[in-house]
């Protein structure tokens, strides 16, 4: 009966699918330190990263530098959404206070790129769509997520909210439930899905027994989703790219805490099905590269203004250049990168302004070209007052920032 009634839902939606369309689902699992998450038992992302990969990683941003970032949940999050962080996007904690909505998130880019695309979120904390996203706010670009499964934490009827919080269980639960449900009947072509009771063991037992038995359960909810997505594969051939990743890492004395900057919190981890991951991808890459990785994928195109502004660089598909840091010597600007190209140059753009961040617009400079090799370059800069700087590189239609701040 249960392939009478898969064969009628695949039949039924079937009907104007696109052969090869591209769609993508990112999934946060809370608060899973890499070392824990690669001694566990976890089945379904070893399927996924044998399709694909598996890398380590890094949020928390410059650590000691003008974009270091807390390792904090929500913040961890926006830095994903917005490929930016906490100094551009402005959420420095779970309140969500003042998010700064100019840099757009994923969901905006998508809907500005093709509105006929169609979104999902899957969640229990409803602040991920209604503040981060911003869904429905002018200021965030009156973004509409087409199906949203989320704020579970406020049923405290259905969910009564015990002190051993196993009720973020049984929300998690549902929503890895109704997520891979929804994925299998509908396939829609961008979703975050987001599970929180990792985490939740994580502050309350540390390392040990509860929380790798969290990470196991975790790891079965995911499998409800990655199912999904190899049947619309196998039966509609459509071309799907599934990201798992956390926010943040623990403290290495207890487990229990984050935030800070020390290296197991700021070590987080990937897994992708990807076929076309670059170099960069197995280089410790960014939380903030993931949201031009998932569009790169999606073939959007990111708009130029925005894209001048992302702090992540994609590791699916070519890329030339990655990790620009900008230092004076002098009255001489000394630029380095990692380079991932045989050859070619760049041009090198200035900026004493930050208005972007206010809705406004900064006018840049050309003040030289650099070849890609090797890596390093320096540059006269023309007379001003050097205090703040931001430099742009470009290579044909890539962009990278860095902010130079002279205090």
């Amino acid at each position: 009966m249960k392939k009478v009634v898969l064969s009628y839902y695949l039949l039924l939606f079937s009907f104007g699918h696109t052969i090869g369309q591209k769609k993508a689902v990112f999934i946060i699992l809370d608060g899973i330190p890499a070392d824990v998450v690669e001694s566990v038992d976890t089945p379904t992302l070893d399927e996924i990263a044998k399709n694909g990969g598996y890398s380590r990683a890094y949020t928390g941003g410059i650590a000691g530098g003008y974009s270091e970032t807390p390792t904090i949940s929500a913040v961890g999050y926006n830095s994903l959404l917005t490929g930016t962080w906490a100094n551009k996007h402005n959420v420095w904690g779970n309140g969500i206070k003042d998010p700064t909505y100019n840099y757009w998130n994923i969901f905006r880019v998508a809907k500005s790129a093709n509105p006929a695309l169609k979104t999902a979120i899957f969640s229990t904390w409803l602040d991920n769509r209604t503040k981060l996203v911003g869904e429905g706010l002018e200021k965030a670009g009156n973004v509409k997520i087409d199906f949203a499964f989320d704020g579970f934490e406020l049923d405290t009827i259905r969910f009564p909210h015990t002190e051993d919080r196993r009720y973020i269980f049984n929300i998690d639960e549902l929503v890895s439930k109704e997520a891979g449900k929804y994925i299998l009947e509908k396939g829609p072509d961008l979703s975050w899905v987001y599970l929180e009771f990792t985490d939740d063991m994580g502050h309350r037992y540390g390392d040990g027994p509860e929380m790798y038995d969290a990470v196991e359960k975790a790891d079965i909810q995911v499998k409800r989703i990655w199912e999904s997505i190899k049947i619309r594969e196998k039966e509609f051939g459509e071309d799907w790219m599934i990201l798992i990743t956390t926010d943040h890492g623990r403290d290495k004395t207890t487990g229990k805490g984050h935030g800070g900057q020390s290296e197991r919190e700021r070590t987080i981890w990937m897994v992708t099905n990807s076929t076309k991951l670059n170099k960069s991808y197995y280089q410790k890459p960014a939380m903030v590269d993931i949201m031009p990785s998932l569009l790169t994928h999606m073939e959007i195109q990111i708009p130029v203004e925005i894209k001048k502004e992302i702090d992540g660089t994609s590791f699916v598909g070519q890329i030339s250049v990655k990790d620009v840091n900008a230092t004076m010597h002098g009255n001489r600007l000394k630029l380095n990168w990692t380079n991932y190209a045989d050859q070619g140059s760049a041009r090198i753009f200035m900026s004493n302004s930050n208005n972007f961040k206010e809705g406004g617009d900064d006018s840049y400079q050309e003040i030289g070209k650099c070849h890609l090799l090797p890596a390093t370059c320096e540059l006269d800069l023309p007379p001003t007052e050097i205090g703040f700087l931001k430099i742009l590189m470009q290579v044909d239609e890539e962009f990278w920032n860095t902010w130079l701040i002279n205090k």
